[in-house]
Order: C-alpha cells, then sequence, then structure tokens
C-alpha cells in the first residue's frame, strides 16, 4: 500500500485517462504527423520524426504539469503545506536537455544539417524521464510506447529492424570516412 502513495497518477479514473492523458497525445501525434509529413515531404531538415518526438514529448510535459498541479490543490486541501518551487526544476531540465541535443546537430562541408532527429529523441527520452521521475508513472509509459511503438513502425518500414546492428548497410556511410 506505501508504493501506490508513490506513482502519482496511479489514481487517475479512466475517464481522466481518457481526457487528460491518451487524447491529448493521440491528438498530438496526428497533428504533429501531418505537419512533420508534410516539412519531410518538402524537404526540409526537421522532418515526421522530430516533430512527433518534439510534439509528443511537449505535450507530456504539459499533462504532467497539469496533473502535478492538481495533486497539489488536494495536498493543500487536506492540509499539507506544499512548495510550488519544486516545478521549477522542470523548466530548467528543459532548457539544458535543449542545449545538450543542439550538440548533436552539425552542419556538414555542403551544408546539409544532421542530428535533429537524434536531437529530438535525446530530448524526448529525457522528458520520458522527467515524467516517470516525477512519479507520473502512467503518463510516462504510456508516452514511452508510443515513442517505442513510432520508432519500431517508422525504421520496419524503412527496411531495417531498430533492435539489430546495422553493420555494412544502409546509414553507416558516417562510419567509413571515420576510419
Amino acid at each position: 500500500m506505501i508504493f501506490t502513495n508513490m506513482i502519482l497518477d496511479l489514481n487517475v479514473g479512466f475517464e481522466a485517462l481518457m481526457l487528460q492523458i491518451l487524447l491529448p497525445l493521440i491528438l498530438t501525434f496526428l497533428f504533429a504527423s501531418f505537419v512533420g509529413l508534410e516539412r519531410q515531404n518538402v524537404g526540409k531538415a526537421a522532418g515526421l520524426s522530430s516533430h512527433i518526438l518534439v510534439a509528443m514529448g511537449a505535450a507530456a510535459i504539459a499533462i504532467m504539469q497539469r496533473l502535478m498541479f492538481e495533486h497539489q490543490l488536494f495536498l493543500q486541501g487536506t492540509g499539507v503545506e506544499i512548495d510550488p518551487e519544486g516545478q521549477r526544476v522542470i523548466a530548467q531540465v528543459v532548457t539544458g536537455i535543449g542545449f545538450v541535443g543542439a550538440g548533436v546537430i552539425i552542419k556538414d562541408q555542403a551544408n546539409v544539417v544532421k542530428g535533429i532527429t537524434t536531437a529530438a529523441t535525446i530530448w524526448v527520452t529525457a522528458m520520458i524521464g522527467l515524467i516517470l521521475g516525477s512519479g507520473y508513472i502512467i503518463l510516462g509509459s504510456v508516452l514511452g510506447i508510443f515513442i517505442v511503438i513510432f520508432i519500431l513502425s517508422r525504421d520496419l518500414s524503412r527496411g531495417f529492424n531498430p533492435l539489430k546492428p546495422n553493420i555494412g548497410g544502409k546509414g553507416n556511410e558516417h562510419e567509413e570516412h571515420r576510419q
């Protein structure tokens, strides 16, 4: 019973789960997919993957912030003194991870920007960790499942298994230049 106090979104009912977690994530996924696909089809560096990863991470942070606020209101109603300053840490983590992601984005000699999807995956995985670490196990798990399904389906549709190293195949052009 003591562990249920540590999973802060365990008490979310089915209706709240649908309206506060699943519905926003599904809608975010659909909208970001459309925008990302359009950008990708016109040849922009930030395409489908980048848009979906960034949007899903941002949606999850917003959902978590709302759930945190509701939980703090509940605690305050029971007489527990709350400290809203703890939510400021989230903003600092988001900013910091943005700098980490920027570090993997490079422009090559042909002025081609590379690494945007990698930066987005770094950012979204950091956000999943932030959400799960904040005690929102259901939200973090649902977001993680969405991202895993997205990456698996994307890579499998491209003809390679993301769980298997791609030795000598597509995507190893950079390895040859390093040797």
